[in-house]
């Protein structure tokens, strides 16, 4: 079948771009998304993204937002507490503003610009922890809301595309306050679900009297929560990631993750990031070229104004905000799956997409050494 010959193409392109980024010192999500480019359409022309491999990447979604979910740690965000949700909320408000004034300087609709400023204001969390864990300065003052912050950002991120993909989907039909009382509804309902379900585990279960069957069961559970969230008109990963955080306060949260985490990195979630770089097209990434750089200046200045300036509001040294913005600044899985869905929903137009992917190329990229290079400064 040639369908088998394509997808052992596309995992070699995930492991070879994977192990070169690793080798490199970057995030192996950047080379999945280089090598997912050079197979693609747009250059080599080995692989193309056929409905298969869009419904194997849509799945690799809903399992990396569950995972994120499983391993966000709620009391850690509670403890870092003020400071990371006001750093938080900075850093969502100027990337959205922000990315309006881009989008508008270019003659986009606003809605455009909002659905581009949302995905501005996701920071990767998983790039930003490599790096500080690989100097041993992730328990630092600065790394404690860099975390809190880029975890609350992601959230507020999730919530705010809930809310734009109801609005926009095509066929929906919804007034604002409908689409905002099916949000509520849908997390008030999760809300009771969970505490259903971390009080009966916790009475119940212990992490060594859990049945091995119990990842397929979260599994289950997270698709579900995937598909109830869609009828409610709430994005599915948004389900996801809120079934992932309540199994998290669970006693069988490290089984259910490091199963699921098997499945996904060997598999789905390899497949999702070079898939999204197969969707590239490089001629309309020179094209958009100026627009790229606008965006990429926009998620800069978004996140050092948004978080840095207000960590020195708080409190924080002019080093410490200077770290804790550049901190902020990777932009990586969330705002891949935003621009995937802005994609779909026909809110990003094919250029703009490129546009995008090169911002989160090139954010991915500078902020490693330059987040290294600030704490050597501070040493």
């Amino acid at each position: 079948m040639m369908f088998l010959l394509q997808l052992s193409v596309v995992l070699t392109a995930a492991a070879l771009g994977g192990y070169i980024c690793r080798r490199l010192n970057q995030p192996a999500v950047l080379g999945q998304l280089i090598f997912g480019i050079i197979i693609g359409p747009s250059l080599l022309n080995i692989v193309s993204p056929t409905e298969t491999f869009i419904h194997m990447s849509d799945l690799g979604v809903i399992l990396l937002m569950f995972i994120a979910g499983l391993e966000t740690d709620l009391d850690e965000m509670i403890k870092s507490g003020k400071s990371s949700l006001i750093i938080a909320i900075g850093g969502v408000i100027a990337p959205i503003v922000l990315g309006i004034a881009a989008s508008s300087l270019f003659g986009n609709p606003i809605e455009e610009g909002f659905f581009i400023g949302v995905i501005l204001a996701a920071t990767s969390v998983s790039i930003t922890v490599e790096t500080l864990r690989e100097i041993d300065k992730l328990k630092t003052r600065q790394g404690i809301a860099i975390l809190g912050a880029a975890v609350i950002d992601d959230v507020i991120g999730i919530v705010l595309l809930s809310l734009v993909t109801g609005l926009v989907k095509p066929g929906a039909g919804q007034s604002f306050f409908l689409v905002l009382a099916k949000l509520v509804g849908f997390f008030i309902l999760a809300f009771v679900i969970g505490l259903f379900i971390i009080r009966f585990s916790k009475k119940y279960f212990t992490s060594k009297n859990t049945s091995q069957h119990i990842a397929v069961i979260a599994l289950i559970f997270c698709l579900l929560f995937g598909f109830a969230a869609e009828e409610m008109g709430v994005a599915a990963i948004t389900g996801a990631y809120l079934a992932g955080m309540i199994l998290s306060a669970t006693p069988f949260r490290h089984k259910v993750s490091y199963s699921i985490q098997e499945l996904a990195y060997l598999l789905l979630t390899p497949i999702f990031f070079v898939v999204t770089g197969m969707k590239v097209d490089i001629s309309h990434m020179l094209n958009d070229l100026p627009f790229g750089m606008a965006l990429l200046l926009a998620a800069v200045l978004g996140k050092l104004i948004g978080c840095g300036a207000v960590a020195k509001f708080l409190g924080f040294n002019k080093k410490e905000s200077l770290q804790i913005g550049i901190g902020m600044i990777p932009r990586g899985e969330v705002a891949l799956i935003v621009t995937d869905i802005g994609l779909k929903l026909g809110v990003v137009p094919t250029g703009l997409f490129a546009a995008i992917i090169f911002m989160i190329l090139a954010t991915t990229v500078v902020t490693p050494p330059f987040l290294k290079k600030s704490f050597e400064k501070a040493a």
